[in-house]
């Protein structure tokens, strides 16, 4: 038996678009419908990324590198197929795996700090 790969990067996807309609459709849905998308809670304020997100993400063993639904690469979109927001584990072999979906980002409650606690436990970092 060999040892799985290594992971090399971890890739959040976010449940809006990243286009200028994309972004007001998403103001929309939220302040209107209350609808969220949980990840952009945990790394966005209202303008910008937060500090606290920038802090904890120092935290994680890999690089963390985020997507929106309308530009995410193709390998990406096949893996979680289609869902978002999710963070997904890419392995040094190329496998992409699903580690948080919006329920377990949604149990964060918009913190940085639970997300980078339910990465390390995922990958086995904590």
């Amino acid at each position: 038996m060999t040892d799985p790969a290594p992971l090399c990067r971890l890739i959040g996807v976010y449940d809006a678009d990243g286009t200028i309609a994309g972004e007001l459709a998403y103001l929309f849905r939220r302040s209107v419908r209350g609808q969220h998308c949980a990840l952009c809670d945990i790394t966005h304020g209202r303008l910008r990324e937060r500090s606290d997100w920038r802090d904890a993400r120092t935290q994680l063993p890999v690089p963390f590198v985020a997507f929106h639904r309308n530009d995410q690469p193709a390998d990406v979109r096949a893996a979680t197929g289609g869902r978002a927001p999710v963070v997904v584990a890419e392995y040094e072999d190329g496998r992409l795996e699903v580690l948080l979906d919006e329920d377990r980002l949604d149990a964060c409650e918009g913190s940085p700090q639970r997300l980078v606690e339910l990465v390390l436990a995922a990958v086995g970092g904590g």
